[in-house]
């Protein structure tokens, strides 16, 4: 058997993925989008021991391949960096599409039954493999995911993801009031679990640990405390919560914290904002939050088909992204509330939001939420989210083919803007050809194998 093709270097085996290479260099919300964004048509990433070293037209980057090098090819699908969600909920997979309520009755209803469900430690491995398969399948490389409040819901998901090397962000949830008692835990108990847990997994492989706070609500200032001395002591994790969803919910805030100038002050004044902190929805933040999240890089994540359902309201992305004080904004999926795994799908629904709040929201800028700019919300950008040299070759191959009616769509496409809107109107999990985790091509049949694929 001939080896593995091998750069003159003598490290690990080449091998390269072709297509039309869609990726950015910037924000397009700060440069004009031809000054960052690459569209490369038959294009060449070249992948050595998980990471991308080289990309470029195929017709340079293919004669400098060694011999017998494996070239993927996929002649007229786009290929650019794996989608990345900055905020879901992995215990909530299988109660997707509950009907009805609105957040607090949701979470009661639907929400804390579910979680519930998951002290059973089995349970818990079984839904984190349903989970990374369903993330998988829609070409979702990196996700922030809360887990719950049971400390082994953490070391499952992040056991079952090592096994197919996935970057996975995540945290025992820390609640101690306003929700059920089996689901509470207590400040020292939350703390002392955290720091296990973020001891045991943290920087292990691909693992990332988030303090997690539920939201305010459902934690009391003792334990906001303890958090922000978890992160003083441990500066380098996450920190992932909730904030200003619903207008009931805001209100209730209001009520438990009457000394706070505000919600986001919340979680400022027990020390948690900052770089790498990141909280979900934000729909009802104003100027002086924004002000505050621009100055401290507190990051939101707009998660549209989620704050639709629950009628929670429309976030106002370009007013986060103003200019004058921008603010760190990805895209998540917020599933169970959120009505698909689907990022395609989301960058669709965000566009439908901004068109509801008289702004415009063009497919290249939806991308770049998806991708670029969620890594960059949650500080990761120099390892994902973009294809440069030394970055983690974790790819999405979308086929704009995929169903009758895409093809018939994208037929008549004047550019690769045009066909990206497209995707993201008409596109779902049959849209992605492929999916790649360190240059490794997986799939939902991948998750709970015990083995990363090809070790």
């Amino acid at each position: 058997m001939n080896p593995a093709p091998r750069s003159l270097d003598g490290r690990g085996e080449i091998t390269a993925v072709r297509g039309d290479l869609v990726h950015f260099t910037g924000s397009p919300f700060d440069s004009p989008v031809e000054e960052c964004f690459v569209h490369q048509p038959d294009g060449v990433i070249v992948v050595q021991d998980g990471r991308i070293v080289r990309t470029g037209p195929a017709a340079d980057v293919l004669p400098g391949l060694p011999d017998g090098t494996r070239v993927d090819h996929y002649p007229g699908c786009l290929v650019g960096p794996g989608f990345i969600d900055s905020h879901v909920h992995y215990a909530q997979t299988g109660m997707v599409a509950a009907y009805g309520d609105q957040l607090i009755d949701w979470l009661n209803n639907h929400t804390f039954p579910a979680e519930a469900a998951m002290a059973d430690p089995g349970r818990a491995t079984a839904m984190a493999r349903e989970f990374l398969g369903e993330l998988l399948r829609n070409g979702t490389t990196t996700a922030m995911t809360f887990a719950t409040v049971h400390a082994h819901s953490v070391d499952a998901l992040f056991a079952e993801a090592s096994a197919v090397d996935m970057r996975i962000i995540a945290g025992k949830v820390l609640m101690d009031r306003n929700a059920p008692g089996h689901l509470c835990d207590d400040p020292e108990r939350g703390y002392e679990e955290s720091r296990d847990l973020l001891r045991a997994w943290h920087g292990r492989g691909r693992n990332m640990y988030a303090i997690t706070p539920r939201f305010a609500p459902t934690s009391s200032p003792e334990q906001l405390r303890a958090a922000g001395d978890l992160w003083r002591e441990h500066p380098d994790v996450h920190v992932h919560s909730h904030l200003a969803e619903n207008t009931d919910e805001v209100a209730w805030v209001r009520q438990l914290f009457p000394d706070r100038a505000g919600y986001l002050d919340v979680y400022h004044h027990h020390g948690l904002t900052g770089r790498r902190a990141l909280y979900a929805h934000g729909v009802h933040l104003g100027e002086e939050d924004f002000r505050l999240c621009h100055g401290t890089g507190t990051a939101i994540s707009h998660c549209p088909t989620s704050n639709s359902f629950l009628g929670s309201g429309l976030f106002p992305l370009h007013e986060a992204k103003d200019r004058d004080r921008p603010v760190h904004v990805g895209l998540g999926t917020d599933v169970g509330a959120g009505t698909t795994f689907s990022i395609l799908a989301t960058m669709g629904e965000a566009y439908k939001v901004a068109q509801l709040r008289g702004r415009c929201l063009d497919p290249v800028r939806s991308l770049y939420l998806a991708t670029l700019g969620n890594a960059v919300a949650l500080d990761i950008d120099d390892r994902v989210g973009a294809l440069r040299p030394g970055h983690e070759a974790d790819l999405v191959v979308l086929d704009p083919r995929a169903t009758p009616l895409l093809a018939r769509r994208t037929e008549r496409a004047a550019s690769v803007t045009d066909v990206l809107f497209a995707l993201s109107v008409l596109g779902d999990d049959r849209a992605v050809r492929r999916t790649y985790l360190a240059g490794r091509a997986v799939g939902p049949q991948d998750v709970g194998r015990g083995t990363p694929p090809g070790r």
